[in-house]
């Protein structure tokens, strides 16, 4: 399978590259002690700490991560701090958790396999609390997250629904070039590029509306057809 890329991606804030996930013995959840352990529904199992910005957590990882500067124990750290906080119930918490979750799942391989399924909760936790949040955030990350991951640890989509949150996506906000990019990593990933075309070729016109991130993962999906001379925009 290829891999995750930034899967949500807003312009703060998806997995990359393509990631193969399997089930792993210990998640950093479970194996790591915290003040609290908050379900998607809000619940805890003991006291909880007091609520943190998250998404102020998560903006600042996603701004190291961009520049090159963040390590694996950032993103730990990241984790953890949410992770061991209050659920404050805001569309902001349950974006940072699934977010969080997939940026260390990036790197966890054969031992990510609850931390995508942590992310898909908390994704679809974000959307019930706020369906439009972020400009489609939470539906891109979904989204794409139903497309990349094995079918087994993802309890509610799959990639055709993947496929089609994303389409819906491009439909309802089409002047946003990461909504083409998604579509379009997802045609490649599913191993069917040729509609991948036109939604690569809205984002090369657009490319300064991405990422540095996105712009390399641009490029990648590109050179499927041979780099952006090969797509034949017009």
């Amino acid at each position: 399978m290829a891999a995750f890329s930034a899967f949500w991606q807003t312009p703060v804030v998806v997995f990359r590259p393509l990631l193969v996930l399997t089930l792993g013995a210990c998640a950093l959840v479970a194996c790591t002690p915290a003040p609290a352990t908050v379900s998607p529904t809000g619940g805890a199992t003991s006291e909880p700490a007091e609520p943190v910005d998250a998404r102020a957590i998560l903006v600042a990882l996603e701004n190291d991560i961009e520049a090159g500067a963040a390590t694996e124990k950032d993103r730990e750290r990241a984790y953890e701090t949410v992770v061991a906080s209050a659920d404050d119930g805001s569309a902001d918490y349950a974006f940072a958790r699934a977010a969080l979750a997939g940026r260390l799942a990036e790197l966890r391989g054969v031992g990510a396999g609850k931390l995508v399924t942590e992310a898909e909760s908390f994704a679809r936790l974000a959307l019930e609390r706020e369906p439009e949040y972020d400009e489609g955030a939470a539906t891109r990350m979904l989204g794409t997250l139903y497309v990349m991951a094995p079918g087994r640890l993802v309890e509610h989509g799959d990639a055709e629904d993947g496929l089609s949150l994303l389409e819906d996506l491009v439909e309802a906000r089409p002047e946003d070039p990461r909504n083409h990019l998604r579509v379009a990593e997802a045609y490649i990933a599913l191993d069917d590029p040729d509609p991948a075309v036109p939604f690569l070729c809205f984002a090369q016109a657009h490319r300064d509306g991405l990422r540095r991130d996105d712009q390399r993962l641009l490029d990648t999906l590109s050179e499927t057809f041979g780099g952006k001379a090969g797509l034949a925009c017009g």
